[in-house]
């Protein structure tokens, strides 16, 4: 199959590649680590002990942040992990992902993916024939029963290409795409 090379024969961007999936990484992180300054800290309603003489340091709260019990000075909040990153980047990381693949030639395009059944056997037999164990298998549309099929198999992916993406690329050692595929990426990246 003629492939476009705009797309399959982009230089490749090792930078681009890194944001990407360090982006991709980041915004998986659930960011939910909390801890209560003294303000959320319940109870020290009362003043722990008089102010004078005592012999100790004044102290208005058993909750202040010295105190067994206290709150914690500037620890860590709920928050977003989240990256920005360009569409243009995006897009080239993409290209570039895609062309690296194609040019170590652990690229390989099928007319069809198909199964007649939900079998995982069948995905393994497919898999070898082609000479691929750790792959993405990427189908022009979602493909509910080669999803299901291959879902067991801890080296395997089957994406859309809606749900193309870097970091799918390049943690499998082997692309798969289907001849229609193909077409729906080269319009998704135009």
């Amino acid at each position: 199959m003629k492939l476009d090379k705009k797309i399959f024969e982009a230089p490749i961007r090792p930078d681009l590649i890194h944001a990407v999936v360090v982006a991709q990484m980041a915004a998986r992180r659930s960011g939910s680590a909390a801890t209560k300054n003294r303000a959320l800290v319940s109870g020290g309603g009362r003043k722990p002990f008089k102010q004078k003489g005592t012999g100790r340091a004044r102290a208005g709260t058993t909750r202040a942040v010295q105190m067994a019990g206290g709150g914690v000075v500037f620890g860590p909040q709920p928050r977003s992990y989240a990256q920005r990153i360009p569409k243009q980047v995006r897009k080239a990381a993409l290209c570039s992902v895609l062309s690296l693949r194609n040019r170590e030639g652990r690229m390989k395009v099928v007319d069809a993916f198909e199964i007649s059944d939900i079998k995982t056997k069948q995905v393994i037999e497919r898999l070898r024939e082609l000479d691929a164990e750790d792959a993405l298998i990427v189908t022009a549309e979602r493909d509910r029963r080669l999803e299901l099929a291959g879902r067991n198999l801890p080296k395997v992916r089957v994406l859309a290409v809606a749900g193309l993406n870097v970091r799918d690329v390049v943690g499998r050692e082997n692309l798969i795409l289907t001849r229609d595929a193909v077409n729906a990426i080269v319009e998704r990246l135009q």
